[in-house]
């Protein structure tokens, strides 16, 4: 129970930053990246920010207990980048830089009831339908699905 009111309150608190900073806004998003005309600097700052944060975070929680905060989610082991790391990128690239909606600031301003937060969403579901089926079906040709994230 206490994991989950903790990720209730990072929850919270990521959706508010969003909102406070204007990241659930897409025009932001596509303007931060229209490097060739009206560039916006704003996301890079939102960025730095929030990585500024979680290094201090991550520096306090390992001088304080020496472990990870959560133990019990194994640390990743992949160590190289291979074609699905960087096709699965570029995916997600290609599709931020259309809709201005990477999945953390789609599910916030779903509550805006903007309709193209709506729209994403439900493709960002499809998508992960259709990515399990994909894995499934892989796994039962004997096949072996590339290695998740």
């Amino acid at each position: 129970m206490k994991a989950l009111l903790t990720a209730l309150a990072c929850g919270l608190v990521f959706g508010v930053g969003l909102c406070l900073s204007g990241m659930t806004d897409p025009a932001n998003i596509l303007a931060f990246l229209d490097v060739a005309g009206k560039w916006s600097p704003n996301l890079a700052g939102v960025m730095f920010g929030a990585i500024a944060v979680h290094a201090s975070w991550l520096a306090w929680t390992a001088r304080r207990s020496g472990a990870p905060l959560n133990p019990s989610v194994p640390p990743g082991n992949r160590t190289s980048v291979d074609g699905a790391l960087v096709g699965g990128a570029a995916v997600f690239g290609v599709g931020w830089g259309i809709a201005g909606y990477c999945p953390g600031p789609a599910i916030v301003a779903l509550g805006s009831g903007a309709r193209g937060a709506l729209v994403f969403v439900i493709a960002m579901a499809v998508g992960m339908m259709l990515n399990a089926g994909a894995q499934s079906a892989l796994r039962r040709s004997g096949r072996r699905p590339p290695a998740a994230a």
